[in-house]
């Protein structure tokens, strides 16, 4: 593979038969904020660009897929200083027309779910680890779960997952179709590489044409949902239950909420 660029922590290659490969490079946990979502939309607005290239391979180095935002800084670093919200380029990163398999290992975890289920396709390995923990910090859900879970899930899963914030592993990732393949580590990002060769070479007007059909609609639908996600993030980012969350969070310990 040839390198096509690096797009702020995103580094892009792209092959020869028609697959790039975009890898996040924040070891060990990948945790994102504004800059590295817009990074990600950067790289696949370029991707669209680019005639040589028909499906992309979304991967993280390190041991987690993304572990989501790091609420050990100030705001999760969320919000940019151009003014612009992580939610903002969530709506430009699912506006990108490029078909993507994600190849996930370890952590995808809270705002890490909500990339993950960014992609047409999710191939993980046994040991992954999946979770909307969001209820359990006190706070609400985000990155368009509102929207993506339950297209991929069910409305009924969906709402188990989001309401307990239950952590599964990939073999019930799998079962319940949150993740498409499931394999081996050592055979990750080979198998992942090859679902996108699959689709790199279908007809690429034709792709193009079925994905418009089946997700034309998705960023319209992410921009309306992250709108009232983050109202009830910065709601309920004030109260007494959210602090008590990320204190036991930090703690290790089971979370005594009040409902205050």
């Amino acid at each position: 593979m040839a390198d096509f660029g690096r797009f702020g922590d995103v580094a892009v290659e792209l092959g020869d038969d028609f697959v790039a490969k975009a890898e996040i490079r924040r070891p060990p946990n990948n945790f994102f904020d504004q800059a590295l979502i817009a990074s990600l939309a950067q790289a696949f607005e370029a991707l669209d660009a680019e005639p040589g290239c028909r499906a992309a391979v979304l991967a993280s180095e390190g041991k987690h897929f993304c572990a989501g935002a790091n609420f050990a800084t100030p705001g999760g670093g969320l919000a940019g200083g151009d003014g612009r919200h992580l939610y903002d380029e969530a709506v430009r990163l699912f506006a990108t027309r490029t078909p993507v398999v994600a190849a996930i290992q370890g952590a995808a975890i809270g705002g890490g779910l909500g990339l993950a289920l960014w992609p047409d396709f999710r191939v993980a390995v046994p040991d992954a680890r999946f979770s909307a923990n969001f209820a359990r910090l006190g706070f609400h859900h985000g990155f368009g779960l509102s929207v993506t879970l339950p297209r991929v899930v069910g409305q009924q899963r969906a709402l188990e997952l989001l309401y307990t914030g239950a952590r599964i592993g990939g073999e019930r990732a799998h079962a319940i179709g949150l993740c498409d393949r499931l394999v081996p580590q050592e055979r990750l990002r080979a198998e992942a590489r090859a679902l996108a060769g699959e689709i790199a070479a279908s007809g690429p007007l034709a792709i193009a044409s079925i994905r418009e059909t089946q997700r034309g609609g998705l960023a319209a639908e992410i921009r309306d949902a992250t709108r009232r996600e983050k109202t009830e993030q910065d709601r309920l980012e004030k109260t007494a239950d959210f602090r008590e969350g990320i204190a036991a969070m930090a703690e290790r310990r089971p979370p005594a909420f009040r409902s205050r």
